[in-house]
């Protein structure tokens, strides 16, 4: 019996399992002796990229509902290490230190957000890194509109202004309302770089300005937090902004277990992939989503988004199987990029290229939003192998609807 161990049930690490399971039903008889696992710290598939909004209801999947109709095992765990050289995992499960042997690995362990050492921020601050911490928030949001007013109730710093930063600025106002925080309420969005989004674009980031100043949200650039304390966040300036809730927002990392592994990395710490999504140098190991750099159109390396991890996954899932029964393996090529950002209730804005040229804004942008975070970044629901077999093809889908061109 060869065993392929998935590392990860994100958006990179459910679709290689499922891609997996695909391929080896594919195979037939060749299949019949390959056991797919996957493990990770919680039983459900996050859909990570909402967990910024108002309603949490539906983005934890559990991983029965997805794996079991198509045989593939899955685990409770949180990884210790990873041996390549043994091909063995060192994990901690609910009974304690196990070890786990692979033949074939899929590494899909994600990023997380990045925590510096500033006093009083990992006690302090909120963030929507994980469905955990995204309940967090909205507990500690609905505790505060229960509560009587006090100074910085009503007051949300938000820190970070890049893309989850922005979208956690955006859609605060309306968390608020419905966490029922009265008051004066502020929103102070804040960042190092001297302008919003620095790093979205020049055309975009006027819209995001106007739609920001249509929310009310403050925004403090060219600063950094000192310190942040139970009443507030101290900025560098000298500023002290008393608030009860700071969300931390400020930059991405790739899961430190990539460390594990020898081959160049990037300044992310993404272990780089080739075309097949197999690390240079290490049989039989793959990596997808947002611990693997790949270089999809000839030109440009993938970005830490659902929108590179999906896919990656699909092939990185198909590959795998296909290197250990000997069949070719299938290299993944996108030949598109897009970005659609929430803005909370003024709308959200619709970028194509890589140089991110706006396309529509507003209302016509929500409604493209609306379908990937609600439809088009979901794995299917009726529990049918058919369906999931066919969403987990090795194909790359054309890019999102858009509705109008509406800009404002």
């Amino acid at each position: 019996m060869a065993r392929i161990v998935v590392l990860g049930a994100g958006f990179a690490g459910l679709w290689a399992a499922i891609g997996a399971a695909r391929m080896r039903e594919m195979i037939g008889d060749a299949g019949r002796d390959i056991e797919i696992r996957l493990i990770d710290r919680n039983p459900y598939h996050n859909i990570r990229v909402r967990n910024y909004e108002v309603d949490l209801s539906e983005v934890a999947l559990p991983l029965s509902q997805l794996l079991d109709p198509i045989g593939v095992a899955h685990g409770i765990g949180e990884i210790e290490a990873v041996d390549p050289g043994r091909r063995l995992i060192s994990l901690v499960t609910r009974n304690g230190e196990e070890t786990l042997s692979y033949d074939r690995l899929v590494l899909a362990l994600g990023s997380e957000v990045m925590r510096p050492d500033i006093p009083g921020l990992a006690e302090h601050a909120f963030d929507v890194d994980t469905y955990a911490a995204a309940l967090r928030l909205e507990g500690h949001l609905i505790s505060l509109g229960r509560s009587a007013p006090s100074p910085g109730r009503s007051t949300v710093v938000v820190v970070g202004a890049g893309f989850t930063g922005i979208e956690v600025a955006a859609e605060m106002p309306e968390r608020l309302m419905r966490a029922g925080v009265t008051g004066s309420r502020r929103i102070i969005l804040v960042d190092h770089n001297p302008t919003i989004g620095a790093t979205i674009g020049a055309e975009a980031r006027p819209v995001i300005a106007t739609a920001l100043s249509s929310l009310d949200v403050e925004t403090r650039l060219g600063v950094r937090v000192a310190s942040v304390e139970a009443s507030g966040v101290r900025l560098n300036s000298g500023e002290f902004i008393q608030a009860q809730t700071v969300i931390w927002c400020a930059g991405m990392r790739a899961s430190r277990l990539t460390e594990n592994f020898p081959g160049a990395r990037d300044r992310l710490g993404r272990l780089l992939v080739d075309p097949f999504m197999r690390l240079a140098d290490l049989p039989g190991i793959f990596a997808a989503g947002d611990v693997a750099s790949s270089v999809v159109d000839g030109l440009h390396p993938t970005v830490m988004s659902c929108q590179f991890a999906r896919p990656m996954g699909r092939f990185a899932g198909h590959n795998v199987v296909a290197d250990l029964v000997g069949q070719p393996l299938l290299p993944l090529r996108i030949d598109w990029y897009v970005t659609v950002l929430d803005l909370g209730s003024w709308g959200a804005l619709y970028t194509e290229g890589w140089d991110r040229e706006v396309r529509t804004t507003g209302e016509a942008a929500k409604a493209t939003k609306q379908i990937i975070n609600r439809k088009r970044i979901y794995p299917p629901l009726s529990g049918s192998k058919d369906d999931l077999f066919a969403a987990a093809a090795p194909t790359v889908q054309a890019p999102p609807p858009t509705y109008g061109t509406q800009r404002r």
